[in-house]
């Protein structure tokens, strides 16, 4: 018999809670129309703890659970499945926690190296459809993949024996090539000082890999391409293997450390071919977009003063922060260049979006969460739960939000009206929870129109944990 979860666990409880099932619901009732050019899937990654954890509990270390959300023809049918790693078919056998995901130190005696030697790891942030596989990612382990319609578990993915690394969470397909890039680090074992780079073309063969030695150890969430270059930014959240064996924190932040960016050329073989560059003390984990033009870079990234989630080396908070939408230049042309950041706006953001046919290319839209203050209910961490959608304008640069009420909204994802759709024509999909209710629903918004509210609500008579990152994958 399963034992209840901790009640004094922030992210055990609403609206992180797990759901202990997996189901099916078919023809979701619809609130308005849902637009008859929609069709395709909306999936939806995050942690689902399946059995008590081992000591203290952190979202990172749920067990991955993909939601999805099938649409066609003004309908929508949902399922959702746990991700059938190692880890999760082991646990289910015994029928309890066997390993501390976040502390190999914490784990079954039976199990204590596993944390280092499974390659499937938790499989619980994000997903991408690519090279027609749908495959599931948790930045510290090799991708998993999944068949896309039942969501069934298929089993990890190494690009035929020749990935040997992880694979990051937010990889980046290029639309005019089709080819994906992704980056691992600590390429070659825990907390080496080192960050691999993988190029896998259209049809999904890995056909380049380039390690990167890094100044220090340090955990690398998300980074950008452009037509002509890869930027990796190295930022001070230092792993360490001697602070974590003696009790520390094995991330931390280290602001003495600096921010190194590495710029690597599309066309390069070797790391011989990186500029590494300086900037001011920062910290980002996500990307709306980046584009080159003549030898001149612009990045454009939800930048934080210092790192949020994650302590000092002695274990300390590093106190409240808030992002901003900030734009980074680099002058290629200049033999002295740095990275320079200026901010676009004071507003905060995460979960940045662009139209994906313009992903790597000079652009116009981009989406993101924010909250507006007004979330009702009594958590003390009111100011961090995102209710908000918006709706940036680079050309004007002004923004756009509308408010989902008391509530939690997902990163949304854009899809395009058709192939041929001017940029920004098209949907923003997002999932949203509602407080008073504690159900959630797919929201449908005319993407550049946000404010006018949504166009359709598709409700489910069960609760969707947040999670972290989905994918679009169009019918066909």
């Amino acid at each position: 018999m399963a034992e209840p979860m901790p009640s004094d666990s922030t992210f055990l409880n609403f609206p992180w809670a797990p759901i202990q099932m997996e189901c099916e619901a078919s023809d979701l009732m619809i609130e308005g129309e849902m637009p008859a050019d929609l069709s395709g899937t909306l999936y939806r990654v995050g942690p689902n703890q399946r059995w008590r954890p081992r000591g203290d509990y952190h979202l990172f270390a749920g067990d991955g659970m993909v939601h999805a959300f099938h649409i066609s023809g003004g309908r929508v049918d949902y399922i959702n499945r746990w991700v059938r790693t190692a880890k999760f078919n082991m646990e289910d056998v015994e029928g309890r926690a066997l390993i501390n995901a976040l502390n190999p130190f914490d784990c079954d005696p039976d199990y204590s190296d596993f944390p280092l030697t499974d390659k499937e790891g938790l499989a619980n942030t994000a997903a991408v459809w690519h090279g027609g596989r749908m495959l599931i990612m948790e930045e510290g382990h090799q991708p998993y993949e999944i068949d896309p319609i039942t969501l069934d578990s298929i089993g990890s993915w190494t690009y035929r024996g020749k990935l040997h690394t992880a694979m990051t969470a937010h990889p980046k397909v290029d639309p005019a090539t089709g080819e994906m890039v992704f980056f691992a680090y600590m390429a070659t074992g825990p907390f080496s000082e080192d960050v691999m780079v993988h190029k896998v073309s259209a049809d999904g063969l890995l056909t380049q890999s380039i390690h990167i030695p890094t100044p220090y150890s340090a955990m690398v969430h998300d980074f950008v391409i452009t037509e002509n270059y890869i930027v990796v930014p190295i930022f001070p959240i230092t792993g360490s293997l001697d602070r974590a064996m003696t009790g520390g924190p094995p991330f931390a932040w280290e602001p003495d450390k600096g921010v190194h960016v590495a710029v690597l050329p599309r066309n390069a073989e070797t790391a011989e071919d990186i500029r590494w560059l300086k900037m001011e003390t920062c910290f980002v984990f996500h990307f709306m977009n980046a584009f080159d033009r003549d030898g001149l870079i612009s990045i454009d990234a939800v930048q934080f003063p210092q790192v949020p989630l994650f302590p000092t080396p002695d274990g300390e908070p590093t106190g409240s922060t808030k992002s901003k939408l900030c734009r980074w230049t680099i002058d290629m042309n200049n033999p002295e260049a740095e990275v320079i950041s200026a901010p676009l706006d004071g507003f905060e953001l995460e979960f940045p979006q662009v139209d994906p046919r313009y992903a790597g290319q000079d652009y116009r839209h981009g989406w993101y969460t924010t909250t507006d203050g007004n979330v009702k209910s009594d958590m003390e961490v009111n100011e961090n739960l995102y209710n908000t959608i918006g709706h940036w304008d680079h050309n004007t640069n002004t923004t756009v939000q509308y408010s989902c009420g008391n509530g939690m909204v997902s990163e949304a994802l854009f899809v395009p009206r058709s192939e041929d759709a001017a940029e920004g024509e098209g949907y923003l999909l997002a999932v949203v929870t509602d407080f008073d209710t504690r159900l959630s629903g797919m929201w449908v918004f005319d993407a550049l129109d946000i404010a006018a509210g949504p166009l359709a609500k598709a409700h489910l008579s069960h609760r969707v944990p947040p999670g972290f990152h989905g994918t679009w994958r169009p019918a066909g």
